[in-house]
């Protein structure tokens, strides 16, 4: 699936030295997809970030649109906040 990104997530993705690498690779096979506020999805993925520290990265997006739209990206520690189990 294609996905646009908006000008509030590429410059979140430099704000908070996200590569475009990891955003692509958590868009193309996330290890989860949540429900989000507003009908948007959050696409996300824990991910080594280097020196064994794993981060959930998550990017927020708007599907209803056409190409599916990011709305932002960012990482956190707080997996457990987040990491929706069955």
């Amino acid at each position: 699936m294609k996905f646009r990104l908006s000008r509030h997530a590429e410059e979140e993705m430099a704000r908070r030295s996200i590569p475009l690498s990891l955003v692509e690779s958590v868009l193309e096979k996330p290890q989860q997809i949540t429900a989000e506020q507003h009908g948007k999805r959050a696409y996300q993925s824990k991910v080594d970030f280097g020196g064994g520290r794993i981060f959930l990265l998550r990017a927020i997006v708007a599907a209803d649109r056409e190409p599916p739209v990011v709305v932002t990206v960012y990482r956190t520690r707080k997996i457990s906040k987040y990491w929706r189990t069955p």
